[in-house]
């Protein structure tokens, strides 16, 4: 089969779909890898690296595209690659097509077939591939949120941590799933008071059997739930995630209203459109805005931030099952392997997951 890796060109994206090594093993099974130049380079893969693993080096995104099969990438096309979508073409990367239904309606009138990271599933019905970016941005978020707690960042000028007779601050944190249970632990870490809200009373069982009773408390996620904690929190983090669909919005504009000035919100589910009422798409460049004084952070890319780490462990997750589909094809991959086939999320102009078309019928 012939792959290709085209270099990623959203907002400060510098993570690759295929490291230098797995070229390499797709190439040692008899494949093709075309890579445009310097796609690794700000994260120190060079163009030799490639090229010694196997591959041939391209001069542009549109010759990558044009002259493969199958595109490993790492975020959804925007527009200026759409004109290189085709109906013969596979793309395998996040699409997170809910979040966003205009950009998904031309991404699917192109007739590309689209295999989505976030929806491929394995035999207990996991995120494979979306969690290690789950936990890297469940992590990422209380770093970021102690950083725009500062005074200078709108924050309210608070330290998370513990200090001689201070009471800790209050983190609250929304959705127990991969990227929540990361924030819980490192917000312990931080030596924060943690509130988790989660809507399964197993899930919070199962957390508290993780992290225990001190200094944390486990809540029946509800509206009234919601509010009160919220209003005691320096930082506040939304980890909402339906499969397929947009994000539940957790928290409404007028919860906002009662938070105290300087919070901080960060929103990891606005890939999925949001779980704040008050969420909108930012970048690392301007990665933060101010509704009612409240610091919102809805960066799109949380783990672009860290995209050495982020390449690393999210190839160790994709690789197999690109391997699978250039080594048997793409039609009997997807036959063979259910949980990949849950990861199709359109073909031929058509939506083939009932989740993510369900999302986009009420959208659309």
């Amino acid at each position: 089969m012939i792959i290709g890796l085209p270099k990623e060109i959203k907002n400060n994206e510098y993570r690759v779909g295929l490291t230098p090594e797995s070229v390499k093993e797709l190439t040692n099974d008899g494949h093709n890898v075309f890579v445009q130049a310097d796609t690794g380079k700000n994260i120190g893969f060079q163009d030799s690296d490639y090229l010694e693993n196997g591959a041939e080096i391209l001069s542009s995104a549109e010759e990558v595209y044009k002259n493969s099969e199958l595109i490993v990438i790492v975020k959804e096309p925007i527009k200026e690659e759409f004109a290189f979508l085709r109906d013969d073409l596979t793309l395998f990367s996040y699409l997170h097509l809910a979040g966003n239904s205009e950009i998904a309606k031309k991404i699917i009138n192109t007739g590309v077939t689209g295999i989505a990271y976030e929806t491929v599933t394995n035999a207990k019905g996991e995120l494979p591939l979306l969690a290690p970016m789950s936990s890297i941005a469940g992590q990422i978020s209380i770093v970021v949120g102690s950083y725009n707690l500062l005074k200078h960042n709108n924050g309210k000028g608070v330290l998370l941590g513990s200090f001689d007779n201070l009471d800790s601050r209050v983190v609250t944190v929304i959705g127990g799933g991969v990227a929540g249970t990361q924030a819980i632990s490192k917000a312990i870490a931080n030596k924060a008071f943690v509130n988790v809200i989660d809507l399964s009373e197993d899930r919070l069982s199962a957390l508290m059997d993780m992290f225990g009773t001190n200094n944390i408390k486990y809540i029946k996620s509800s509206p009234d739930s919601i509010r009160q904690s919220i209003k005691g929190s320096d930082l506040i983090v939304g980890a909402v995630y339906v499969i397929g669909k947009e994000a539940p919005q957790v928290i409404t504009q007028n919860m906002i209203e009662e938070i105290s000035p300087g919070t901080v919100m960060v929103d990891i589910s606005i890939d999925q459109g949001g779980c704040f009422e008050t969420s909108k798409p930012t970048t690392h460049d301007n990665p933060t805005f101010l509704v009612n004084d409240v610091v919102h952070y809805c960066v799109t890319n949380m783990p672009g931030a860290v995209p050495l780490t982020a390449s690393l462990a999210l190839n160790k997750a994709t690789l197999p099952y690109v391997k699978t589909m250039a080594n048997e094809g793409i039609i009997a991959a997807l036959e063979k392997n259910p949980g990949l086939k849950n990861g199709l999320n359109m073909s031929a102009g058509k939506v083939t997951h009932s989740a993510v078309k369900e999302a986009l019928e009420l959208s659309l």
